[in-house]
């Protein structure tokens, strides 16, 4: 089983793991990622990377950065798909390598990862494990050890987090208000850093309308948006979309497997008892379900977006199909072994020219053969790189700059870098520099411009409107920006006299540096204070955080020695 596992992560994964770092879309991984305000929730923006940059920034301490990633990706798959055995029936082989291969071998999985996904797959890898935990602690009466533990791996985005919590209050809750408590505070507390963060960001917290549309759970091909949330597809971005799933794949996929769910329903339901096969139902209704609202009324889900603060977060109608993983794999994974058993009921004796493992074969491979194009690395999108010389240079220009805030120029989210083999990326300058930065958080997606939440931004682009060099840098010091780093390859960035701010040059390569403090007439940098309100409310996030990891890791140390002297 893990071979098999291990096996599939490497196709899928393959050039990902070589030297270098994966960028793609949302994943921006550095060598050393600092422990910003942003990353603990004291940023102006909104917490999207809160509790992952934070986890991040501490573990590539220990790990370097390079292989952490690597660490992640290839363990989210193999721990993932190792979890997903366990939702098939114990008594079959073929049975549980099906449920492997339509775990790690998916449209939900390939378009996570084309769209840099990763806190969302590591949420997807703890869930069929979690699963498990909860019916346990419902039926026992006490967490597993390891229950702790796979909350916050699969807490470290809203989303996620989110979905755990979800997870958690369906499957493991009981009748008891105690037992109930219990777990809405495990939930909470694994939680309590974006929440946090994010109810101190309240008044930012509101999406554009736009967005709804953008991000709502699309159509793959010829396959509508609700038929491709049914095998776990469904992404905005096309680029990522695999191209079998535009084609006639797409259709035998679902057709296959709705017919696995169909054979495999009543002895599932069986196995797994109405309590959690009915949870699991629930899920499963509240992801489908969600997805296909962001398909069929992205109006409303904007509508809900711009009026609610964090409400935005479900208008990746795809990403909330995680819900939906655990009971297609299950049950699927049942049809598997039903199939198996009539074609060993219709030919009990060996089929001429057909060796009896064939049938198996065919059974547990299947998804590999209707969407191949996703083996190795996304058809080599997932390619790991190398940041070029100068963004080290310029790493050492901001670290000799004056106080201040870095902005990043030009004020455009993403990037597609010919280093970068001209693959879309976030963009990394920020996040490589170690300092605290203001950088755009506007997006544009087909022409559909969808407005960021940041204040900062705006302060910066008003700062960056002013007449001359002179006034731009003093305007950038009273907002708190000490540095200006502008890339020259990103278009639009070669455009000095637009962005020019009087200071000291202290890098002038493909990336340019400039300490603005330093102009003449320029004013002193002051650096934005985080209220002591603010700053106690995050720390009181943080430390219900880390009860958790406490716990994980004091269960943790009671299990290991419980199993050595047993």
């Amino acid at each position: 089983m893990p071979a098999w596992s291990v096996l599939l992560a490497l196709l899928l994964l393959g050039p990902a793991l070589a030297p270098g770092f994966v960028l793609t879309y949302d994943m921006v991984w550095v060598p050393d990622l600092a422990l910003r305000p942003d990353a603990l929730g004291t940023g102006s923006g909104l917490p999207r990377a809160v509790p992952s940059d934070a986890v991040v920034a501490v573990l590539d301490e220990v790990v370097p950065g390079m292989v952490l990633q690597k660490l992640v990706l290839l363990g989210s798959l193999v721990v993932g798909g190792l979890g997903a055995a366990r939702l098939a029936p114990r008594d079959s082989l073929v049975g549980a390598l099906a449920a492997v291969t339509l775990w790690q071998w998916n449209p939900f999985v390939a378009e996570r990862l084309g769209l840099g996904h990763w806190p969302v797959l590591l949420g997807y890898a703890a869930l069929p494990w979690l699963v498990g935990a909860s019916r346990r602690w419902r039926t026992e009466g006490r967490a597993p050890a390891v229950l702790p533990l796979l909350v916050l791996v699969a807490s470290l985005s809203a989303s996620a987090g989110l979905a755990t919590a979800l997870v958690l209050l369906v499957l493991a809750t009981r009748r008891e208000a105690a037992q109930v408590s219990r777990v809405v505070a495990v939930a909470v507390a694994a939680n309590a850093p974006w929440v946090v963060a994010g109810l101190l960001h309240a008044g930012a917290a509101l999406s554009d309308p736009a967005g709804a549309a953008v991000f709502a759970l699309a159509d793959e091909g010829s396959l509508p948006g609700p038929l491709a949330a049914l095998g776990l597809g469904g992404a905005w971005n096309s680029e990522v979309l695999p191209g079998s799933r535009a084609g006639a794949a797409a259709w035998v996929t679902t057709g296959l497997l709705a017919l696995l769910v169909a054979l495999g329903w009543r002895r599932w339901w069986q196995r797994v008892g109405a309590r959690e096969a009915g949870g699991l139902v629930v899920l499963w209704l509240v992801g489908w379900g969600t997805a296909v609202l962001t398909w069929a009324a992205p109006g409303a889900v904007g509508a809900l977006a711009a009026a609610v603060p964090g409400a935005g977060v479900v208008r990746d109608g795809a990403r909330i199909l995680v819900l939906c993983a655990p009971l297609l794999v299950g049950v699927a994974a049942q049809g598997v072994v039903e199939v198996r058993a009539l074609v060993a009921r219709a030919w009990p004796g060996p089929v001429p020219g057909l060796p009896r493992f064939v049938v198996g074969a065919v059974l547990v491979v299947w998804p590999v053969t209707v969407l191949p194009d996703v083996a190795w690395g996304l058809g080599g999108r997932l390619e790991a790189v190398a940041y070029p010389a100068s963004y080290e240079r310029a790493a050492e220009a901001v670290a000799e700059a004056g106080p201040g805030d870095v902005l990043v120029l030009p004020l455009s989210s993403f990037r597609a870098p010919a280093w970068n083999d001209g693959r879309t990326v976030l963009d990394p300058v920020g996040r490589y520099l170690g300092r605290d930065h203001v950088a755009s958080d506007e997006l544009v997606v087909s022409g559909v411009v969808v407005a960021g939440e940041d204040p900062r931004v705006v302060q910066a682009r008003e700062a960056l409107a002013e007449p001359d060099p002179v006034a731009r840098s003093s305007a950038l010091a009273r907002i708190g920006v000490g540095v200006v780093v502008r890339d020259r390859t990103a278009p639009g960035g070669d455009d000095a006299d637009s962005v020019e701010v009087a200071g000291s040059q202290l890098l002038a390569e493909d990336l340019v540096v400039t300490e603005v403090a330093g102009g003449p007439g320029g004013a002193e940098v002051r650096e934005p204070a985080v209220p002591r309100a603010r700053a106690a409310a995050t720390a009181a996030g943080w430390a219900a955080w880390l009860a958790v990891l406490g716990l994980a890791a004091w269960r943790g140390g009671r299990s290991m020695r419980a199993t050595r002297y047993r």
